[in-house]
């Protein structure tokens, strides 16, 4: 996740995972195009052996909805996608899939009740 500055200039990791999203999407856009994987690599690839698929954990927001597209109802207990950007006021947050305004944050009595 990375955090943003409302109206303000971003700071070098915003720019970081920018260019690394930006770099991603690209090659997305040109294997849809047909291209291979060795079309796509600049010099040489590292070599990955005796690997296995691997599973982490990743952040996301988990709270009560409203208004969401596809998972209609009113304060709806949901798990986001991802969450890749949040303001530094904790105000918005930008998961992979959608922006959510966000409310109050849980409390700690609201975590039991």
């Amino acid at each position: 996740m990375v955090a943003f500055s409302i109206r303000k200039q971003q700071g070098s990791t915003f720019a970081l995972e920018f260019a690394r999203l930006s770099a991603l999407v690209a090659d997305m856009e040109a294997i849809g195009r047909g291209l291979a994987p060795e079309d796509l690599v600049e010099g040489e690839a590292p070599l990955l052996d005796r690997w296995i698929l691997g599973h982490r954990p990743i952040p996301c927001l988990v709270g009560l909805s409203t208004g969401h597209p596809r998972l209609p109802g009113e304060n709806r207990p949901i798990a986001t996608s991802d969450v890749w950007l949040m303001s530094e006021d904790r105000s918005w947050a930008r998961t992979l899939s959608r922006w959510y305004k966000l409310g109050r944050p849980a409390g700690h009595a609201d975590l039991h009740s």
